[in-house]
């Protein structure tokens, strides 16, 4: 159970710019007021202040030569900030969108997203898309609700070039016509066949990831659950990409074997 009037109070110790702060130059190395108060360039009396009531929060203590260092407590509250930053930095876009489906234990890594940049616009987006598509030496995973028919000769030219590939298609996916005959006529069946290739299906797909072995891509349904191919959070960031690595390993390990008949141009 959460204890609330607890927990309002951590949060009230967090509601400080200047603490914030604090907290993130002691994650780095201990410092002392006067340092910090010139690098924030505010009084020293004015960081001292906040550095007593840290302490007796229990976010940091005093050391040796008047040194102040993050505690384990502050070390783990801080871990929680780029979450907060990710929601209320792109609040407005999650009035419209949602986290459809999406395991918890995803959502309480949310943070992991923090240092991304958003596309908006089907063509921006298609852009990015070929772009990790074409960056891609390693592997191509994604999970999708759609292909687009441009990005396959794209994504098969990658896997002749030695890049892996890895496909979670939804059962009720948006085929274009053609389809059928690009695969044939690219050579994708022998890739498929030699393993170079691999593909399952699960049942409905509302988040998508795109990734590969540098960057990746999330894109979120909007507030029906109705996959959003418009719209993408992207980066290179590590920890980004990670989240979206083991979103796609959660996807691979609940999928379903591909079943083609499922599928209707």
């Amino acid at each position: 159970m959460i204890n609330f009037e607890e927990t309002s109070s951590e949060f009230l110790e967090l509601a400080s710019e200047v603490r914030l702060k604090i907290l993130s130059e002691l994650m780095q190395k201990p410092s002392r007021v006067t340092i910090l108060a010139k690098k924030f360039n505010v009084t020293a009396q004015e960081v001292h202040r906040n550095f007593d009531r840290m302490s007796t929060m229990g976010l940091i203590q005093k050391q040796k030569n008047n040194f102040y260092a993050i505690t384990t407590f502050g070390k783990a509250m801080y871990a929680q900030i780029p979450s907060i930053s990710f929601l209320s930095s792109n609040k407005e876009f999650f009035k419209s969108h949602s986290f459809e489906n999406m395991s918890p234990k995803f959502l309480r890594r949310i943070g992991e997203l923090n240092n991304c940049e958003q596309i908006s616009g089907v063509s921006k987006t298609l852009e990015v898309w070929k772009k990790i598509y074409q960056d891609a030496n390693e592997y191509i995973f994604n999970v999708l609700s759609e292909t687009p028919l441009d990005l396959i000769e794209l994504m098969i030219k990658r896997v002749k070039l030695g890049a892996k590939y890895k496909h979670i298609i939804s059962e009720n996916a948006s085929i274009p016509k053609g389809r059928k005959k690009l695969l044939e006529k690219s050579g994708f069946y022998p890739l498929l066949e030699s393993g170079k290739i691999e593909r399952r299906m699960l049942k409905s797909v509302q988040i998508s990831v795109i990734l590969n072995e540098n960057s990746a891509a999330v894109m979120f349904p909007d507030l029906s659950g109705t996959p959003d191919l418009r719209s993408m959070f992207y980066s290179d960031d590590e920890e980004f990409r990670n989240w979206c690595l083991d979103y796609f390993k959660h996807c691979w390990n609940i999928s379903d074997s591909f079943r083609e008949f499922k599928l209707k141009e």
